[in-house]
């Protein structure tokens, strides 16, 4: 027997499902199926028949997903398929299922919760774990050890800068080529306190030091910006007349992405951009979720 899922708050959940309309829904993907909050909730909405596509890096937490769904899908006539792998490679996916252009889309980006709660997963400045921040863990990608220590100072600032706007990215990355002169660099904590010294520490910082360095080696590892921009270019082919795309950033780098993208859409007539404004937690959800206080919701509909 499966063991429980641990537990997990969808961010904007009640907000996806407005936007994304899957009741009238006949094919529909979740490109970060996660532990299947967004997918569930979708596909209980959607008619007969149909059809929730959910993809997922992370294989451990697909596999819940799909012991979540499953059952609720077969006893209501509907059709779950899951797929491991990066949602850079959609359009492998619906070759491989053989389905039509897509009513609803959703992609949730960033790092699960349950990713950034294991310590082993090295995700988290605040745990101590192994530097590894890799979320499919059976691929050979380098790790975040790997860059951390293999990368040169420069490469280093630059890489802290483009992913994650750190303005101190040249003092941080000096710290680290320092640092790593007297041994290898391969836990978590052992980097957060390296970044939070160059720093000076938390000082009344509302964030921790270490955040965006943490954040942008996250990103590299699992070259989360070069999927985005594939997802979102594949937008207009893959989606129905009608049909909507919803995205969830968490950072800037994310969102300005996103809003291009929707706004070239738009410009071509390929799209019309549902949410002018992105859609933000409200206080009560913030409240109960912290970390949805960041989160951006953004929807297209194909013309």
């Amino acid at each position: 027997m499966m063991p429980a899922p641990p537990a997990h708050n969808p961010v904007m959940l009640r907000e996806v499902a407005a936007l994304l309309r899957p009741a009238r829904a006949r094919w529909i993907v979740d490109c970060t199926a996660g532990l299947g909050g967004h997918s569930e909730v979708l596909l209980t909405a959607a008619p007969p028949g149909a059809t929730l596509i959910a993809i997922d890096q992370d294989t451990e937490n697909l596999r819940h997903a799909r012991h979540r769904i499953e059952p609720m899908a077969q006893s209501q006539d509907k059709h779950l398929r899951c797929f491991a792998c990066n949602f850079a490679r959609l359009n492998e996916v619906l070759a491989e299922t053989q389905a039509p252009p897509v009513d609803a889309l959703l992609a949730d980006l960033g790092a699960a919760s349950t990713q950034l709660d294991d310590a082993g997963r090295g995700f988290s400045f605040q745990l101590d774990g192994p530097l590894d921040m890799r979320m499919d863990r059976q691929g050979d990608e380098p790790t975040a050890a790997d860059l951390v220590n293999g990368l040169g100072e420069r490469e280093l600032a630059d890489l802290l800068y483009a992913n994650a706007d750190e303005r101190k990215s040249r003092r941080i990355a000096a710290a680290i080529v320092r640092a790593r002169k007297a041994g290898r660099i391969s836990r978590t904590r052992q980097l957060a306190e390296i970044v939070s010294d160059a720093l000076g520490g938390r000082r009344g910082r509302r964030i921790h030091p270490a955040t965006r360095t943490f954040q942008a080696l996250r990103i590299a590892v699992n070259r989360e910006l070069e999927s985005l921009d594939s997802l979102l270019a594949t937008l207009p082919d893959v989606l129905a007349p009608s049909g909507r795309a919803a995205v969830i950033s968490f950072h800037s780098q994310e969102d300005r992405r996103v809003k291009r993208a929707f706004a070239a859409m738009k410009s071509a007539g390929a799209g019309r951009i549902v949410t002018p404004k992105p859609t933000m937690a409200d206080d009560e959800e913030i409240q109960a979720n912290p970390r949805s206080r960041s989160a951006k919701l953004r929807c297209v509909e194909r013309a």
